[in-house]
């Protein structure tokens, strides 16, 4: 039992001091996280979405009441934000959770103090302490898989209808019969991922579906998401309001918390209840509709991404996938396979263009310009003879 820390005094020293930012979810403190302030989070086994998540908003320090590493199965989190030679003080207990939102905090070495007083006191992680939990959480690997196949068998028993049958889609205005669906997830390498794929999309003009911030992802990339899926918690209003069709994913027994946000947006929407992730509503969504191919940015692919969210509900994207089967590519297989085709226009002015520097070639030379010159006496010749042919003045 951990024993409170709150009346000891603590060594004096210069430390690393910030703005602390509170919030026991990651996600929603990253939407305020700014450059040198300290982010006070409590997540369990850091995966690597937040993890990049944070880094992106370059805090002085990380500061987590839970353990970034549990030893379950190795996640990624911890090792991204050590890299980015972001301080990471772990397993600080609920102690640190008491600071307050935009309080000045220090801290010293594995200490986390507000002026002089200790408040909490966890461990440092650097690169040598990751490693060697990410080789100790490699040995429990197995139990996890076991897990891992107990909810994936768990999630067919409660969804084979719409899984096998798509009972339960809803109905959407959005056409997507026999055209191409561009699913994009605000995951892994997702910015880099649309820049590939920005020629793809000029020629093909796929279905954007954008699921939670992977809209503002699409607005930020340049394009317009036709499609929202999620359950509305970490997309912005400008997304929202953008004009795409909305669909709110909700719970299986019908509770859909982003049901009351579009109401107060006034947004029209539909709702799809499933058990599962909000990408993976999508992909059944599109499956459904009859979407010819559907192309997934920053989805999950890999086992260890499937273990790196961390939840039981990772097992229904495995079950998804083996759904939606050919039709599903990652965005760098389209990347790789991809060839850009060139129009019969395209053809056109190339021919254009290397006959127009030719002429400018031959008039730049004596003997290009008499070239040129009987070449003009020869048109005007048999510009003649047609103009008779067809009773014009000779």
């Amino acid at each position: 039992m951990r024993l409170s820390l709150r009346h000891r005094t603590a060594p004096a020293g210069p430390g690393i001091t910030g703005t602390a930012r509170v919030d026991t979810r990651t996600k929603s403190l990253t939407k305020r996280l700014r450059p040198g302030d300290v982010a006070v989070i409590d997540h369990l086994d850091i995966d690597r979405v937040s993890a990049e998540a944070l880094v992106a908003c370059r805090p002085a320090a990380v500061l987590n009441a839970a353990r970034s590493t549990s030893g379950r199965y190795p996640n990624l989190g911890p090792d991204i934000l050590v890299e980015a030679g972001i301080p990471l003080i772990d397993d600080l207990g609920p102690d640190v959770l008491t600071l307050a939102e935009g309080q000045q905090v220090r801290v010293l070495d594995n200490q986390v103090l507000d002026g002089e007083r200790l408040v909490a006191e966890g461990t440092r992680q650097d690169a040598t302490s990751v490693a060697a939990a990410m080789a100790e959480a490699r040995t429990g690997l197995a139990v996890q898989l076991e897990a891992f196949a107990a909810n994936t068998m768990d999630y067919l028993r409660r969804e084979r209808d719409l899984l096998l049958d798509g009972v339960g889609v809803p109905d959407i205005r959005t056409q997507i019969d026999g055209r191409h669906v561009l699913i994009v997830v605000r995951g892994y390498h997702y910015k880099e991922d649309l820049v590939i794929l920005r020629s793809y999309i000029k020629e093909y003009r796929p279905v954007l579906v954008g699921v939670d911030g992977g809209a503002d992802a699409i607005i930020e990339a340049g394009w317009k998401p036709d499609l929202i899926v999620g359950d509305m918690d970490s997309v912005s209003d400008r997304a929202l309001q953008s004009g795409a069709e909305i669909v709110v994913h909700a719970y299986r027994d019908g509770r859909a918390p982003g049901v009351e946000r579009m109401e107060q947006l006034g947004v029209e929407h539909v709702v799809f209840p499933a058990t599962g992730t909000s990408e993976d509503v999508a992909m059944l969504l599109a499956d459904d509709k009859g979407a010819e191919l559907i192309v997934a940015v920053g989805t999950h692919a890999t086992l260890v991404e499937f273990l790196d969210k961390g939840r039981a509900g990772m097992a229904s994207t495995f079950l998804t996938r083996l759904r939606v089967g050919g039709k599903l590519v990652d965005a760098k297989g389209v990347s790789r396979l991809y060839r850009q085709r060139i129009s019969s226009w395209q053809l056109v002015w190339l021919a254009f263009a290397g006959v127009a520097a030719l002429v400018a070639a031959l008039a730049s030379t004596v003997a290009g310009q008499a070239t040129l010159g009987l070449v003009a006496a020869w048109w005007d010749s048999v510009w003649a003879q047609i103009l008779g042919l067809f009773g014009g003045p000779a």
